[in-house]
């Protein structure tokens, strides 16, 4: 190739690698409150978010004050907040209107951990979480090794996994509080050994045990949203169940679609 035709096609080869690479998905992590570690754990997610090539990721840890054109650039939020029920750390109308409108239309958002006990008595959030922790409806025994099963081996978040995988040292959430039976869809469950709380247990333990849910989706106007009860700190963020559908529940909820492989150790 001489150097007037390397010149002359050198652009247009660029421009054809570059058209085909995906655009990546512009995330904003929401944190700063919490009375889990979310100092420890919100550099965990933008690793495991980071590392998947689908993502650009920013953290804000102040949204009191956010409005519409906070997010207005982002195609994906992920909630790692807990307000603690004290009203001085609420959003405000603004920044509870801008999320609601974020997801409806047509946005995504993950729902991660203990932010599903945010904001107490705001019903529009619960509706936007499908489940939530609140007082008499939430509890764990003793963080524990378990197994979590997927229950929607068709859904694209868990297409191609094997059915069970691991999920060492980990909170297991039980008995939260629930929207009404299909206004979302569980994705994956886990088994609470009710001996495990020893007597000790904050709400009725009814048997030997009870399944519940781990992972869970749902649209919300034109939007959809992923919400992941596990991960409880970066330690229990490191599996690789954890780490392979936190990331694709995050493209799904942002695109609708998975484009991110299973690895290999949990491929069917």
């Amino acid at each position: 190739m001489n150097k007037i035709v390397r010149f002359v096609f050198l652009p247009f080869l660029l421009s054809a690698l570059f058209a085909q690479a995906p655009k990546k998905i512009q995330t904003l992590i929401i944190t700063g409150q919490n009375n889990h570690d979310w100092r420890g754990v919100t550099p965990a997610i933008r690793q495991i978010l980071e590392d998947s090539g689908r993502f650009e990721v920013r953290v804000t840890e102040e949204f009191r004050g956010g409005s519409a054109e906070t997010l207005a650039p982002y195609d994906l939020v992920i909630l790692n907040y807990y307000d603690g029920r004290k009203p001085a750390l609420r959003w405000g109308a603004n920044g509870d209107a801008a999320l609601l409108n974020f997801v409806r239309g047509g946005k995504g958002l993950v729902m991660y951990h203990f932010s599903m006990a945010a904001f107490d008595g705001w019903n529009e959030y619960e509706k936007l979480s499908g489940g939530n922790w609140r007082p008499n409806n939430g509890h764990h025994s003793p963080r524990h090794d378990f197994m979590v099963t997927i229950r929607d081996e068709d859904h694209p978040i868990v297409r191609g996994m094997r059915s069970t995988f691991p999920q060492p040292g980990d909170e297991l959430y039980a008995n939260l509080k629930w929207q009404p039976e299909g206004s979302y869809h569980v994705l994956a469950t886990a088994w609470d050994d009710h001996s495990l709380y020893r007597g000790k247990a904050k709400q009725p333990v009814p048997g030997a045990g009870m399944d519940h849910p781990m992972l869970w989706v749902l649209n919300y106007g034109q939007g959809r949203v992923f919400a992941d009860a596990l991960g409880h700190d970066a330690g229990a963020m490191k599996s690789a169940g954890f780490i392979a559908t936190f990331a694709r529940g995050a493209e799904w909820a942002a695109t609708g679609s998975v484009t991110i492989p299973v690895p290999p150790e949990l491929a069917q």
